[in-house]
């Protein structure tokens, strides 16, 4: 499976109805991946659908479907496996920032916004990993998402830091677990990018993120981290497990 041959391979997708999640599954499809994508967002899940029969018309599957439902999650692996057989890799890409980002210190933090973020981000994770991992082929591979976030700690982001270094913990669980099947289990750690969710980041904070402490002194792209999902899929990154990939331009370097 190189980089840019994905041909019959089964990927598993979630978070695709938008930004980042969105721009790896078309991408994905476009190297011939057959793609299920899962995301609590309907229309965003017809638009990707839609773009990908468009544009290279590779097979794509789309499930309306909460990361914090558990059988939901298991669910949506069944109806996978039972269309298209095991799966070659996994995208776990979906999560929130919070209702409370940028606003409330730790002594502040209301249990509802803790909650949630950590029921999606977190439990989220756990729930897509309990379900996919008995399907996944040895010498398959999974991508789990983390953040910048989950690597350095920024004041008014409790919640969501504390989540994301927990997705890198767990993530580096299940490496140590899979290694033997040689199933491979990596983090992707971006920092800026263009995405909605930045956006709505920008409208919590009440003003536009500035990108000077960025060494490319611009923000990312939902594309190039699509690149970098690619790769960790594929066998380019064959002996690569355990690591946390930061795609941020330099921001934490």
């Amino acid at each position: 499976m190189g980089s840019n041959n994905f041909a019959n391979k089964v990927i598993a997708l979630t978070g695709g109805a938008s930004g980042m999640g969105y721009a790896s599954a078309v991408l994905l499809a476009s190297r011939g991946a057959k793609v299920s994508i899962a995301d609590v967002n309907a229309d965003g899940l017809e638009r990707v659908k839609a773009e990908i029969e468009a544009g290279s018309g590779g097979a794509v599957m789309t499930t309306v479907c909460d990361i914090r439902d558990s059988n939901a999650v298991k669910s949506w692996i069944a109806a996978t496996v039972e269309a298209w057989g095991p799966l070659d890799g996994v995208a776990n890409i979906g999560g929130v920032i919070g209702r409370q980002i940028m606003r409330d210190t730790v002594a502040e933090i209301e249990d509802d916004d803790w909650d949630f973020v950590m029921d999606v981000n977190l439990r989220g994770m756990m729930h897509c990993l309990r379900a996919q991992i008995p399907h996944v082929k040895d010498g398959g591979s999974i991508v789990n998402f983390a953040s910048t976030s989950g690597l350095v700690g920024h004041p008014l982001n409790g919640a969501y830091c504390a989540s994301k270094h927990g997705v890198i913990g767990l993530s580096r669980c299940a490496a140590r677990e899979l290694g033997p099947k040689g199933i491979r289990v990596n983090c992707i750690a971006p920092g800026p990018i263009d995405t909605p969710m930045l956006s709505n980041s920008d409208d919590l904070r009440g003003q536009d993120l500035t990108f000077d402490m960025v060494c490319l002194k611009r923000i990312g792209k939902a594309t190039e981290v699509a690149e970098l999902v690619a790769w960790l899929l594929c066998d380019g990154s064959t002996f690569i497990t355990g690591a946390v990939n930061v795609i941020d331009g330099g921001w934490v370097c």
